[in-house]
């Protein structure tokens, strides 16, 4: 009977121990809220607008540049060497400026990528904080987000273990924003 009690009591510890250290985990799908955000769809839409706009734009320019040198090919056997030498630097001149307003337009950090950012990051703050509010009022540790690749939209702070890592690896960890 003695050893009864003492396998209970050790069970009750070991499960009481267990549950201590749980942490509780949920997961949103952004993809899906962001789609009920009537702002979202319409600032999608109005993105889509735009890159649609600006790509008949790039195709346009290109289209004139295809006309130029189909022209060029045709009377070249009529032109001066001089002549031929203008209107093919007049062809790739008119070929850069197309590929730097692409690239202003749609590369890296360009006009749409910054419209992008003005429309849709505010919509994507306001989520955010709704997640976190929802988290710290259910008392969840870490919230996952099933739309995308596994990304920690909200995680308890008390759970950061950064500054230990620093430490142990020797240096002195500093209050910088994360």
């Amino acid at each position: 009977m003695n050893t009864k009690k003492i396998f209970l009591t050790l069970a009750f510890i070991f499960i009481a121990g267990a549950s201590a250290f749980a942490q509780r985990f949920a997961y949103v799908d952004s993809e899906y809220i962001l789609k009920h955000i009537p702002e979202y769809v319409s600032a999608q839409k109005q993105l889509e607008d735009m890159s649609e706009k600006w790509q008949k734009e790039v195709d346009a320019r290109y289209s004139g540049i295809e006309r130029m040198y189909k022209a060029y090919q045709q009377d070249q056997v009529m032109l001066s060497d001089e002549m031929r030498k203008k209107r093919e630097d007049e062809i790739v001149q008119k070929e850069r400026e197309t590929k730097e307003f692409q690239k202003k337009i749609f590369g890296f950090e360009g006009d749409l990528y910054k419209e992008r950012l003005k429309l849709i990051k505010p919509i994507q703050e306001r989520v955010s904080k709704a997640i976190q509010a929802i988290a710290e009022s259910q008392n969840l540790d870490v919230v996952l987000d099933k739309g995308s690749e596994v990304t920690f939209l909200y995680s308890n702070p008390r759970l950061d273990k950064s500054n230990d890592v620093i430490t142990r690896l020797g240096y002195k960890p500093e209050a910088l924003a994360k």
